[in-house]
């Protein structure tokens, strides 16, 4: 109902932002895969809140516990269980919300749907949720890293007004993480930092744009017509919290082009791969992927919880106003970076076992 992503790599999310624990269920995972642990947590800790002063103050350790499905470091095959206990709730810094909708939260939504909803920090609407997507998307890198020499790795490119202009061709790790805003350009990651600090010293939040590139993704993953990879690209990021749009290679900038402009032109390279000079499709091309990198950008809005008065409804549908308490992020894409990251590795993992399956396995 809603709470399990994937076809043939599948999972299952649970959990509360204030309950016992948040988890997550692969089902699908091949046998005998080598599984770091450790590389599992450190995606973890980069998604965790309170790792630097322009996130969520709320301290969390979010430490990895393995259930099932995972024997001396190699998957069994069978259902991987993992789970994070909630170490810091604080489920009565809520109470005054028992009746009242948060301005573009899903309190109203979730009321209207289930006739019930978890006041506590948003329940299941919460951003903690992607605790499961992380730890599931972990296991997806390492899995994918033993089919093709395959990366993945989301930034920054904007925060409120400020842009920053990054080569998706040449952009590391290492420079990603250099910085609390996961931004690759230094100087422009001063700025965004700074606006963050503004955004939340006024109570206010701000939003922005995370690019991603999947490199060393094979020629032929997909599955049209309606499983179209940057379908289900599309999809994993349009599911995740405060996701507002996404948008494939030139995107929304490609209506501006004429076509002889944006066709990607194929030539054969030195070691005899087809290869196309531009790469405005984004790396896919009638839903399959084309050999070239992958590249989206997906939008993300203004963290909904704000310290200002808001004008509001009650439960029993009487207008009220609201001035939030609690503990938030006043920009929501620093610790969405990795959740990107683990959404993608999620939908190729699972196309590329579709792919071998159509292949016989090969």
């Amino acid at each position: 109902m809603g709470n399990s992503f994937g076809s043939l790599f599948r999972v299952t999310s649970f959990g509360e932002s204030h309950g016992g624990a948040v988890g997550v269920i692969v089902d699908g995972c091949p046998s005998n895969i080598d599984i770091d642990l450790d590389a599992v947590q450190h995606e973890l800790t980069r998604r965790r809140p309170g790792q630097s002063h322009i996130t969520t103050p709320r301290k969390e350790p979010d430490q990895l516990e393995v259930l099932s499905g995972i024997f001396k470091g190699k998957t069994l095959g069978t259902p991987i269980a993992m789970m994070v206990r909630n170490q810091d709730a604080n489920p009565k810094a809520y109470d005054h919300l028992k009746a009242v909708f948060r301005p573009s939260h899903a309190d109203y939504t979730y009321q209207e749907k289930f006739g019930i909803r978890n006041w506590q920090g948003g329940g299941r609407s919460s951003a903690r949720e992607t605790i499961a997507r992380v730890a599931a998307g972990a296991i997806a890198k390492q899995v994918l890293t033993q089919i093709a020499p395959i990366e993945i790795l989301a930034y920054v490119i904007q925060i409120h007004q400020i842009r920053a202009h990054v080569d998706s061709d040449a952009v590391q790790a290492a420079d990603i993480e250099a910085n609390i805003v996961r931004c690759p350009d230094p100087a422009i990651a001063k700025e965004m930092i700074t606006r963050i600090e503004v955004a939340r010293k006024e109570g206010d939040s701000v939003g922005g744009v995370i690019a991603c590139v999947c490199r060393g993704v094979p020629a032929g993953w997909g599955e049209p017509v309606f499983d179209k990879i940057k379908a289900d690209l599309s999809k994993a990021m349009m599911s995740l919290p405060a996701s507002m749009g996404i948008e494939m290679g030139s995107g929304f900038a490609g209506v501006e082009m004429t076509g002889k402009a944006h066709n990607d032109a194929f030539y054969m390279d030195d070691d005899g791969q087809v290869r196309t000079k531009t790469n405005f499709s984004g790396g896919t091309q009638g839903g399959i992927t084309n050999g070239e990198p992958i590249l989206f950008r997906t939008a993300f809005k203004p963290t909904a919880t704000i310290f200002s008065t808001q004008d509001t409804v009650t439960e029993d549908k009487k207008n009220t106003t609201l001035a939030a308490k609690g503990r938030h992020d006043p920009c929501v894409l620093p610790r969405a970076v990795p959740i990107v990251e683990a959404m993608a590795a999620l939908v190729l993992l699972d196309h590329a076992l579709r792919h071998q399956a159509r292949k016989g396995g090969s």
